[in-house]
């Protein structure tokens, strides 16, 4: 294998160098814009070495306007697969058929068309297929709602190499983050989430049972950790990156070390203990977003039983008072969005079942 080169490095070079040549040559009147963007490790900046065994390596999304696309996109891609050349810098620019996963690999061949993955687009037909919505629509609060994460932050990372259209940085800056008060909305949902959970930690240990205990512990880590993406102002990514992404927050400095004790504890009541220094981190910060009056930051009983809580149901209804969009308000309380609700990989990449689902 050639030296490892960062995915989004290795699109933007092979952008420039060939596939912008190509277009300039062969349709020198074309409007267009070409990124990185939608999907695969290199987006998020999380590739190493051994992403480059399935979909990965020199490739380029193409946004047409709708009229090009239809009378164009055949022959773009078919000048692209005449004249590309086989390797660029040392990776194939050919690749399989794609799997019923939508999958490609990299193939080498020293003769013939390229298969190559410069994939070509309308602006509407990739959101859409994305996020199941059309960009050119207002996102309503409860849209918001339906959009996972995971996709959020797909679409916002990665680089935008070419806009000529003049529409894709736009779009990628009109989702950057949830408006206000949606967010204010799913800081709420996020804090009760930890406060039905947080008593368990102590109950299920007094009660003898501690993979018990370790089970919800690991569970309000990972709330926590959710929380702190918000709290930042951060899309959190799925499992598979949460803790990459986690460690590159600020909060991560003082956070990690505390939630390494909690999952590390042997028993409840240390364990419950470090929890209790997550939650004093936690509610600090979250008194210096200044969107409520400040709140209590250290860990006290729950109610007469001797286990320690942030009691985040407090936190969570003086969040839902600064909330002042009517429709925000309207939505049913303490749900969330679909990644507080469902947490499936398979749910949350059918649009179709999330849409109808929010």
């Amino acid at each position: 294998m050639p030296k490892f080169i960062p995915g989004l490095k290795l699109c933007r070079l092979f952008y420039e160098n060939e596939v912008r040549q190509i277009l300039s040559k062969e349709f020198p009147t074309l409007r267009y814009s070409a990124a990185v963007i939608g999907w695969g490790s290199e987006v998020l900046g999380f590739d190493t070495p051994i992403s480059r065994d399935h979909h990965w390596g020199p490739r380029v999304l193409l946004f047409l306007n709708n009229q090009d696309y239809s009378r164009l996109k055949d022959k773009i891609s078919e000048a692209l697969s005449d004249n590309l050349p086989h390797e660029f810098l040392g990776y194939s620019t050919h690749y399989s058929e794609p799997e019923p996963n939508g999958v490609r690999h990299a193939i080498k061949i020293k003769r013939g068309p390229v298969n190559h993955m410069v994939q070509i687009f309308t602006l509407k037909s990739f959101f859409e297929a994305r996020l199941g919505f059309d960009p050119s629509k207002k996102i309503k609060a409860t849209d918001w709602l339906t959009f996972p994460q995971q996709r959020l932050l797909e679409l916002v990372t990665g680089e935008v190499y070419h806009d000529g259209l003049g529409q894709l940085r736009e779009i990628r800056q009109t989702l950057k983050f949830y408006p206000n008060d949606v967010w204010l909305y799913l800081l709420a949902a996020q804090w009760t989430r930890i406060s039905q959970e947080e008593a368990f930690v102590g109950r299920t240990g007094d009660a003898g049972d501690e993979l018990g205990s370790r089970v919800v512990a690991a569970r309000i880590v990972h709330e926590i950790m959710k929380l702190a993406f918000l709290m930042e102002k951060q899309y959190a990514p799925y499992s598979k990156w949460l803790g990459t992404a986690f460690s590159r927050l600020k909060i991560a400095t003082k956070l990690t070390p505390v939630l390494h004790g909690v999952l590390l504890a042997k028993t409840w009541k240390p364990r419950a203990r470090k929890l209790g220094q997550a939650y004093s981190i936690v509610a600090t910060q979250h008194n210096a977003l200044k969107i409520t009056e400040p709140l209590p930051t250290k860990a006290s009983k729950y109610y007469d039983r001797p286990y320690l809580v942030i009691h985040g149901d407090t936190f969570a209804s003086s969040i839902r008072e600064a909330i002042k969009d009517p429709n925000v308000r309207r939505i049913p309380p303490n749900v969330g969005s679909i990644d507080q609700v469902i947490d499936s990989h398979t749910v949350l990449n059918q649009l179709s079942l999330v849409r109808r689902l929010g």
